[in-house]
């Protein structure tokens, strides 16, 4: 007769699943110590991430080892997963959860940065500290408008100036 799984391994094996399922799906992923934050301060920065569509979590190691046990950054996660760890699941602009937890951890030293993932690539700490640094997707976007549209009006100028020319020309005729 089969042996029937205790409510609490279930329990367990969904919440490994899920945990699964949200870096799966998930742009970026960063891993913090939060150790010696105290709660009004875990709550603003709850607050900061949440305001980006950024899941930020405390989860026991234990399931997040099972979670990417067989993942192709199993690697690279399995050190980091010591002590007590959060990790930010970003689902929309992979640089916003790693810019507020950067800007976070330079007002609050407490908060320490572990490692991360961003768009499927293993990052390390001082990566993370670079990519904080780029703005945001939007941002990117006007910069690229901007260098775009920079020539137009240089062009629209010497367009003019043939014309103008022109005119002088005629008129100096017309005399």
């Amino acid at each position: 007769m089969a042996e029937e799984k205790k409510p609490q391994r279930i329990a367990k094996e969904k919440k490994v699943e899920k945990i699964k399922e949200r870096m799966h799906s998930a742009s970026s992923i960063v891993l913090s110590d939060y150790c010696g934050l105290d709660v009004e301060e875990m709550s603003d920065l709850r607050k900061k991430l949440r305001s980006e569509g950024i899941e930020y979590e405390v989860i026991k190691n234990t399931l997040a080892r099972l979670a990417v046990k067989g993942e192709r950054y199993e690697e690279g996660l399995l050190p980091y997963l010591r002590g007590p760890t959060a990790i930010a699941f970003g689902y929309e602009d992979p640089l916003a959860g790693v810019r507020i937890l950067t800007d976070f951890s330079k007002e609050h030293e407490n908060l320490k940065i572990k490692v991360g993932i961003v768009e499927g690539r293993l990052i390390d700490r001082e990566r993370i500290r670079e990519l904080a640094l780029l703005p945001s997707y939007e941002g990117l976007l006007s910069q690229v408008a901007s260098i775009i549209k920079s020539p137009i009006p240089g062009l629209i100028n010497v367009l003019k100036g043939n014309i103008r020319n022109l005119i002088l020309i005629l008129k100096g005729i017309e005399r």
